[in-house]
């Protein structure tokens, strides 16, 4: 009888979480309606509705994506709209993991209000390629978490390879969404695995590896073979910002390029010098051409990589100094409402932006470190090497990871100090503290089922994450070894396996 009523609440309290969830969902979209855009969002949603073409100055999957929300809905919103659904979608569902491997019902509903903080819920709603790879990633470890909870299940092969799958959609997406963002993306590809195969072979490593390759050559092909996006070699930008910071007025002068070139780039070092502007000079400073740095790029690489060997130092000292302002002079941390345009997308409900403006300028003053990039840095460091050794140790792991590398990545790469360059590590640096919080908590187990199998309670079990189930074909035991080491009791049959580290990632 006490296991009826605990399965029931069980159920109603899932439930309610997902009630939560919805409710934060439809709040977040009603509050950014219809989807917050900088100068970047406002120029891909032209490129989404036709009025500018295609370019892969931002990466075109965005844009083309929009295009097919407006093509079905009819209005540019949708794209807002998505990005709630599968951010809340993706707390949801590691919510209710918790909730089935701990039962904490503070655990379980405090995952959910890692939404709400500020530090996440600034750009939540805005339209902005960070944004939809800090989402992706936030699914795919959604989709590993439910791998983790139906380790004691027997789960049919096919649907552990599904789960795979869509976790690999996630990661893909993220990628082609935002190139940098491939570091961040190999930890939790290796949590997906580790989660839906407890000590996969090497043939699973191999299958799981070439879906990924596969998840992310195909789309490209396929958008750059149908969609043609106009190439503008946007990664000479940092280059550029390279060449006027490092190298000297003088030596610009003397530089071996074509003279129209030379003469931007004397003209941009110059300009930038004057006023001050230590990054992002291709917007600063540089005198732009209509089709990007496509004409340019040549003659730009050529010259970075003639000189910066010969430049070393001052090479590692601008770079040094932009990352230092990322971490510790981190801006940009709230993109008020729209940016005004030409095609009539205003900010629906200007009071409600303004109340949350406020709610994040005020935060943020407040907590000036959950805005920098110095304090996400260490605690990606800190989850890192001290994941603990519970049950969820490796997801925390996994999300250090991923935080810590996302954010050494931009040290040869940053173009400006901008916050949402460390959006992603917010994320899961949050998720993991509340992780590592759960699982220094005293656990408190479900009672005793009669037929665990069919109720699914002894997920609830406090070693529930870091149990065993069955490995891959190659990884078991021969059959005379397995017989060696039979227990008197007989087992299960597909129980007998080796045991890995849940430590480890």
């Amino acid at each position: 009888m006490g296991r009826n009523v605990w399965f029931q609440g069980e159920k109603l309290w899932s439930w309610g979480l997902a009630a939560v969830a919805v409710a934060c969902c439809l709040g977040t979209t009603v509050v950014f309606a219809p989807g917050y855009m900088s100068p970047d969002s406002i120029e891909q949603l032209r490129q989404a509705m036709g009025r500018t073409p295609l370019t892969d100055w931002h990466p075109p999957v965005l844009s083309l994506v929009w295009r097919a929300l407006i093509a079905v809905t009819g209005t540019p919103s949708s794209m807002a709209v998505l990005q709630s659904v599968v951010f809340w979608g993706a707390l949801w569902v590691v919510a209710w993991c918790v909730w089935g491997l701990t039962a904490s019902r503070a655990g379980s509903l405090a995952v959910l209000g890692i939404g709400l903080t500020p530090p996440v819920l600034t750009f939540v709603g805005v339209v902005w390629k960070d944004v939809h790879a800090a989402a992706a990633l936030l699914a795919a470890c959604a989709v590993a978490f439910v791998g983790l909870r139906l380790r004691e299940r027997d789960v049919a092969p096919a649907i552990r390879w599904a789960l795979f799958g869509l976790g690999v959609l996630f990661l893909a997406y993220a990628m082609l969404v935002r190139k940098n963002v491939f570091l961040a993306a190999i930890p939790l590809f290796v949590l997906l695995v580790l989660a839906l195969w407890r000590a996969p072979g090497r043939r699973t490593w191999v299958l799981c590896a070439a879906a990924l390759v596969a998840a992310l050559v195909v789309p490209a092909v396929a958008i750059s073979g149908i969609a043609h996006p106009v190439e503008t070699r946007q990664g000479a930008q940092i280059m550029l910002d390279d060449l006027v910071h490092v190298l000297t007025v003088e030596e610009l002068r003397s530089a071996d390029v074509p003279p129209d070139l030379r003469n931007r780039l004397v003209t941009a070092a110059e300009q930038c010098r004057s006023t001050g502007a230590l990054s992002d000079a291709y917007w600063a400073c540089y005198e732009r051409r209509p089709d990007g740095m496509a004409r340019d790029a040549d003659g730009i690489t050529s010259l970075w990589l003639s000189e910066m060997g010969s430049h070393v130092p001052g090479y590692l000292q601008y770079r040094l100094r932009l990352f230092a302002g990322l971490l510790f002079e981190t801006g940009y941390s709230y993109q008020a409402g729209v940016f005004p345009n030409d095609l009539g997308i205003e900010v629906s409900h200007p009071r409600l932006e303004a109340g949350l403006g406020a709610y994040i300028g005020g935060m943020g003053a407040d907590l000036r470190p959950l805005f920098r990039g110095w304090f996400w840095l260490a605690v990606a460091l800190f989850l890192t090497v001290r994941p603990g050794r519970g049950r969820f140790s490796l997801p925390i792991r996994a999300l250090g990871v991923s935080s810590m590398v996302y954010v050494l990545g931009y040290l040869p790469t940053m173009p400006a100090t901008n916050y949402r360059y460390v959006y992603w590590s917010a994320i899961a640096c949050t998720l993991g503290l509340l992780l590592l919080w759960l699982d220094r908590r005293p656990s408190t187990p479900a009672p005793a089922a009669s037929n665990p199998a069919r109720t699914g309670s002894a997920v609830t079990m406090a070693g529930a994450v870091t149990a065993h189930h069955p490995a891959d074909p190659e990884e078991q035991a021969s059959p005379g070894d397995v017989a060696a080491r039979r227990p008197r009791v007989p087992a299960r049959p597909g129980r007998e396996g080796n045991e890995a580290d849940a430590d480890s990632i």
